[in-house]
């Protein structure tokens, strides 16, 4: 047994103490906020994220808050014409092993939270936020900026795009920022009129935006993302916008998507941002962990689900002596980099390429997305949604 401390106690820093807990490691978690809870609107789980909770014991719970989603499907959001549909139901969950599902942040974070707070081996700690860390041949010392200094076994950094770890252990600067401004809304499911209420993940794909739309809440909301490609360049986090401005920066948006749209309240803007992928986490006893490691861009949809697949494998390899965490930590790193870049590029090129392009290169994404079948659409995900490598 070992003594880990985690930096962030967000999804995955959450995820990670409760892998590496089970691994029989005392863990404690440091988190700059004073309570421990999960801000934000909806998000998507495909069947990757699932092989991750059911690992760490709370994929059932997390289960029963979801709305379990019938498609995926591709708009073109100015002629309102339908262009192609990944069906999620009984032949995707058959070969993936698990469902798609989206639910509420806090519908995910809550089950690793009571999962945490029943672990004897696992100390929450709000209130401290990690500065930096130094080492000695057979430990780290973490420090807080309130001077606190906590030492273990090892240290995972778990804090985030800005991660403190991350400045020391990798030191490039801020993030990217991708030039994307993103306004987000969700609204009571009763203000949807009937024919609107889908269970879908939806996008509406325009000439440098796109919007996207579905249930969370257990299906008693509806969660609204509208994002312009409006070549943005500095950081925005979460700032009240007035509804007339986000209706005003999509003017080309069809009838059935402008309905909805129009049916936001109280939004909020971010300006959303990224990092190159890069190849090395690990500094000794330090390793970084999701957003600390490969922060992306949310097209893929797959942040949340990196992030808990990064825990699992962590977790796998610490089951170990003291002694081999610095080795340990070094396997983790390598089995992760390749398929966590390859997200993050790939993220990157799903909102330039597929959702935003204009005129003829819009007109040749549709006409290439309607001539997949199901089958082959299945294929092109198999590789992130289907993937059994943790």
């Amino acid at each position: 047994m070992a003594d880990i401390i985690v930096a962030g106690g967000g999804i995955g820093g959450l995820a990670a103490a409760l892998a590496t807990a089970r691994r029989g490691h005392r863990v404690t978690v440091l988190e700059r906020a004073e309570r421990f809870a999960e801000l934000g609107a909806g998000i998507q789980l495909a069947p990757n994220a699932f092989h991750a909770l059911d690992r760490l014991g709370v994929g059932d719970r997390v289960r029963a808050r979801a709305v379990y989603i019938d498609e995926l499907r591709f708009m073109d959001g100015t002629s309102g014409e339908r262009v192609a549909s990944m069906p999620l139901t009984r032949a995707y969950r058959s070969r993936f092993g698990n469902p798609y599902v989206v639910v509420a942040r806090g519908d995910l974070y809550q089950p690793l939270l009571d999962a945490c707070r029943a672990a004897p081996d696992v100390e929450l700690l709000g209130g401290r936020t990690v500065l930096r860390y130094d080492q000695d041949p057979g430990r780290v010392h973490v420090v807080t900026t309130a001077g606190e200094r906590f030492t273990g076994a090892a240290l995972i950094g778990a804090d985030g795009i800005r991660s403190a770890v991350r400045a020391q252990l990798v030191a490039d600067g801020r993030p990217r920022v991708s030039g994307h401004t993103i306004y987000r809304s969700v609204i009571p499911m009763e203000r949807v009129p009937e024919d609107l209420r889908w269970n879908t993940v939806t996008l509406w794909a325009g000439p440098k935006w796109h919007f996207v739309h579905y249930p969370i809440g257990g299906g008693k909301q509806l969660n609204l993302a509208a994002t312009r490609d409006d070549d943005a360049t500095e950081e925005v986090v979460g700032r009240p916008v007035r509804k007339s401005h986000v209706l005003s920066r999509f003017p080309s948006l069809s009838g059935t998507a402008r309905r909805l749209l129009d049916l936001g309240e109280e939004w909020r803007t971010w300006v959303l941002c990224d990092r190159d992928p890069v190849r090395r986490w690990t500094d000794g006893r330090v390793a970084l962990l999701g957003d600390a490691a490969h922060p992306m861009l949310q097209y893929a949809a797959q942040g949340a689900c990196m992030a808990l697949e990064d825990a699992v494998v962590a977790g796998r390899l610490l089951d170990c002596s003291a002694d081999e965490i610095p080795q340990r930590l070094e396997k983790y790193n390598a089995e992760r980099r390749e398929r966590t870049a390859r997200t993050q590029l790939v993220a990157r090129e799903m909102g330039t390429r597929l959702y935003h392009p204009a005129g003829e290169a819009a007109r040749a994404r549709n006409a290439m997305l309607a001539a997949f079948t199901a089958d082959e659409l299945h294929d092109k995900v198999a590789w992130l949604h289907g993937a059994a490598i943790i």
